[in-house]
């Protein structure tokens, strides 16, 4: 069942949400305008699934650009949801945004609930009889900041709601999650619209609109997506407000839980020193990784040879570098190809046959290092046998002689190698170097 959050802006929709799912997960902040985006956050009551969907604060007087967007996102949100909650701020009082909203809902084929908010002590509760001329009902008095009335706020949302359905097909394969990275207004929220084929998210020539993580399903050919629109990343010298750390913790953090992480460049810059970061920072996080030269179409100058040479001398995951543009379209189809081809070599295994005829040819091609210092001086590092121990990341597992022969230098050609012949640029590899002593505690 889904819920839509909607309300004026700054009566605490966000901490609701927070309060309901037992989250952290809508960005919450005194200032108003936080939220902009419709993000979804899933939680259960009484073995009931919800989907509560936060929306941006919605004033029906403003008419600048980007309120306008926002409004849009919240009639979308209700468009789409089983209930709408109508959250108000008691403290507050009845006011003509609330009545604008009020009106904008009778008019919706959905049950609404209104939740007057911040009411903190039981000595406030008589400050939500005031919404009862909104005409929507009985007001349900809830704390966001203490959790008091939460619990009959979600016991009216599932009797409001529709019958559940029985019989539900459970998924076949769990959906590739593809987190969308990048600086701020590179076009990150462009593409994520152009692959939905939907103005899902708000797009503006400002930088920092998006300020949340937003999840969006997508199905592409016969896979399942979850498409994570991020926040732009900065240099950490310049995150300079609350806001934008907060914002920015929640990139981080999306590009933790996604198996797959394009990071969008702008074509016209190249790929900057903070583009490189980025990608550092998504690597680090697991995830297989491939960089976007966005707005390829206005890129006249720009030398792709040059600029996929830089990357692969940068980074270690030697990524592909492919271009696009969120504009024209071209190229973005691409793009989920890639994502989702580095999604199942993430979850590929090579047979233990194979990898030790690989092993053989790397020791033919360039022979091991001899060991350093009078203790093994004429003797070479051996390596014996090599499997796969673990997918997502891929894992490796090479026994060797001794491990304190292993340098960095011949593990990294290891490695290197290993992306070359079976095509896992992008994909952070794990090899694991043990002694043969050691190989049954490893197991």
């Amino acid at each position: 069942m889904k819920v839509a959050v909607v309300g004026y802006p700054n009566v605490g929709k966000s901490s609701l949400v927070n309060r309901l799912t037992e989250s952290r997960e809508a960005v919450v902040h005194e200032r108003p305008g936080v939220t902009r985006d419709r993000k979804e956050l899933h939680t259960e009551w009484n073995g009931r699934a919800l989907t509560l969907i936060d929306t941006g604060g919605v004033d029906l007087s403003e008419r600048e650009h980007l309120a306008t967007e926002i409004q849009a996102q919240a009639r979308a949100a209700v468009a789409e949801a089983d209930v709408a909650v109508l959250v108000v701020d008691a403290r507050a009082g009845l006011r003509p945004g609330d009545l604008d909203m009020a009106e904008l809902l009778r008019g919706q084929p959905l049950p609404v609930l209104v939740a007057a908010n911040k009411i903190d002590t039981a000595r406030d509760l008589p400050l939500a009889a005031d919404f009862y001329g909104l005409g929507l009902g009985e007001p349900i008095a809830v704390s966001a900041a203490q959790g008091l009335g939460t619990g009959d706020l979600l016991d009216a949302l599932v009797a409001a709601g529709p019958a559940e359905e029985d019989g539900l097909p459970a998924p076949e394969e769990e959906p590739v999650r593809l987190a969308v990275i990048g600086r701020p207004n590179v076009g990150k929220s462009s593409l994520v619209n152009r692959f939905l084929g939907a103005d899902r998210v708000i797009v503006s020539p400002l930088a920092g609109t998006t300020r949340d993580a937003i999840d969006l399903p997508l199905r592409f050919e016969d896979h399942d997506l979850v498409l994570i629109d991020t926040a732009g990343l900065r240099r950490q010298a310049k995150v300079g407000e609350s806001v934008e750390y907060y914002t920015s913790l929640r990139s981080r953090r999306a590009a933790e839980r996604a198996d797959v992480a394009l990071v969008v460049c702008d074509a016209t810059d190249g790929i900057t020193a903070q583009d490189l970061r980025v990608a550092e920072l998504a690597m680090r996080s697991g995830c297989a990784t491939a960089l976007v030269l966005n707005k390829w179409d206005i890129a006249a100058d720009v030398d792709l040879d040059h600029e996929r040479a830089r990357a692969h001398q940068k980074l270690r995951l030697r990524p592909r570098v492919l271009t696009a543009s969120a504009k024209t379209g071209r190229h973005v189809e691409r793009l989920l190809v890639e994502a989702v081809t580095l999604a199942e070599r993430t979850r590929t295994r090579i047979p233990t046959p194979q990898l030790n005829r690989f092993l053989s040819d790397v020791v033919a091609a360039r022979q091991p290092p001899a060991g350093a210092g009078p203790r093994h001086t004429g003797h070479r590092l051996k390596l014996i046998f090599m499997t796969q121990t673990a997918v997502r990341p891929p894992r490796f597992s090479v026994q060797v002689n001794s491990r304190v022969r292993v340098t960095r230098d011949y593990a990294y050609y290891l490695e290197n190698r290993l992306r070359e012949r079976y095509r896992m640029e992008g994909i952070p590899l794990v090899i694991d170097f043990v002694e043969r002593g050691e190989v049954s505690a490893a197991r």
